[in-house]
C-alpha cells in the first residue's frame, strides 16, 4: 500500500465487516518525540484468541474470496521497518483496537497520503456508522466526528455526494491548521 491512509482504509473496513456500528481513529504526530502513531478502535464482533494468534500471517484470512490477508501484515512491517511496532487486542462480543506506531523521521515511513478523502469515502460508504476521527501534532488537535456532523446536517445523507465533498475540504482546512 503506497501510504498509511489506504492501511487505515483497509483496516476500517475489516472493522465494517465485524458490523462495527462506531469506530475511532487517532493519529498523534510529534517531531518532536519523533513518533507517529495510528491507533484504530471498533466495538465490531472481535476476534477469537485462535484468529487473533495469526491475524497478522500474511497466508491466513477469514475471507472466502481470497487466500491471503496482506494488509494487517503490511501495516505491521511498514512500522518495524522504522523501528516501530504493531499491536492488536481483540476480545469477541466487545470489539478490536489496533495501535501502529513508527518513527516519524524514518525514511522508510509511508507518508499518511489523502487521510480526508479516506475518511470521507468511509463515512459515505457507511453513512449508518459512526466514526471518530482524531489527529494530534505538536501544534494542535483536530476532532471529526460524524454523530455531531450529522446533527448538523438535520436528516441529510452523509453520502450526498455535495456533502461529502464539503466534508472532505473541512477536514483538509482543520488539517492543514495543526500539520
Amino acid at each position: 500500500m503506497k501510504d498509511l491512509s489506504m492501511h487505515i482504509m483497509d483496516i476500517i473496513q475489516n472493522s465494517v465487516r465485524a458490523e462495527a456500528s462506531l469506530v475511532e481513529l487517532e493519529i498523534r504526530e510529534s517531531q518532536k518525540d519523533n513518533q507517529f502513531s495510528i491507533a484504530i478502535k471498533d466495538n465490531g464482533f472481535g476476534m477469537s484468541k485462535e484468529v487473533l494468534a495469526k491475524v497478522t500471517d500474511p497466508f491466513f484470512t477469514t475471507r472466502t474470496t481470497r487466500k491471503v490477508g496482506l494488509g494487517l501484515s503490511l501495516l505491521k512491517q511498514n512500522a518495524e521497518q522504522t523501528g516501530g511496532k504493531m499491536d492488536i487486542e481483540s476480545k469477541e462480543g466487545v470489539g478490536t483496537s489496533l495501535k501502529a506506531v513508527f518513527s516519524h523521521s524514518h525514511l522508510d515511513r509511508p507518508s499518511l497520503g489523502d487521510i480526508a478523502g479516506t475518511m470521507v469515502l468511509l463515512v459515505g460508504a457507511n453513512p449508518e456508522m459512526d466514526f471518530i476521527y482524531k489527529h494530534i501534532t505538536d501544534k494542535g488537535e483536530y476532532v471529526f466526528d460524524t454523530k455531531e456532523v450529522k446533527e448538523v446536517l438535520e436528516g441529510v445523507s452523509v453520502s450526498d455526494p455535495e456533502i461529502m465533498q464539503y466534508l472532505k475540504e473541512m477536514i483538509k482546512e482543520n488539517l492543514n491548521t495543526i500539520i
